[in-house]
């Protein structure tokens, strides 16, 4: 683990704060027209979700965490745990569902992937960035209706509801963005 400067804190950053494991959400770098600068990072916890937001100043040192990543496979989930399986080594280990949080829905079977270790403890799973899913239902097309930048809603088989553009019908293939839930393009 390296030690860094309170005002070299970036998002997405791993920090081991006050006992626990944290991820800086969003930081503003903050010059107060009286006193030092100081940077404001919104943390949320990796075990348990709490959010917290902490004033660092750039003498201060916070402990930055490297976590492990490797590719697994989804194969089921049960009781609100989701098991997934290293496809080197075979072993399987089993990961709270809420992680995922609300792209849990795109996770399909046989998914690869990425699981973020700390040690011997999964902490976070990453989706593939695009996935493909069936558009289950939507609105007809309607002549005319081709104004630039107009989109419809459409609600997918796994439930999500995104905005497609007009000439998406149902039952077709496209291809969804799992970080910004948006239509990326036709599968």
């Amino acid at each position: 683990m390296a030690k860094i400067n309170g005002n070299e804190i970036r998002p997405g950053n791993i920090l081991e704060h006050d006992g626990g494991l944290w991820a800086a959400v969003k930081v503003s770098h903050v010059k107060p027209g009286k006193g030092g600068a100081f940077a404001q990072v919104e943390l949320k916890n990796l075990r348990d979700g709490r959010k917290l937001n902490e004033r660092f100043r750039s003498e201060d040192k916070v402990e930055q965490v490297r976590l492990d990543q490797k590719d697994q496979q989804f194969l089921y989930e049960t009781d609100g745990r989701l098991v997934f399986m290293d496809s080197e080594t075979y072993e399987q280990v089993e990961i709270d569902a809420d992680l995922l949080g609300d792209r849990r829905p795109f996770l399909q079977d046989g998914m690869t992937a990425t699981v973020e270790y700390f040690g011997e403890e999964a902490l976070t799973v990453s989706l593939p960035q695009k996935v493909t899913c069936k558009v289950v239902e939507t609105e007809p097309v309607v002549k005319g209706q081709t104004a630039a930048n107009s989109y419809k809603p459409a609600i997918l088989d796994n439930g999500v509801r995104v905005m497609v553009p007009p000439f998406v019908g149902t039952d077709e293939l496209i291809i969804v963005n799992t970080e910004l839930f948006e239509y990326s393009e036709r599968a």
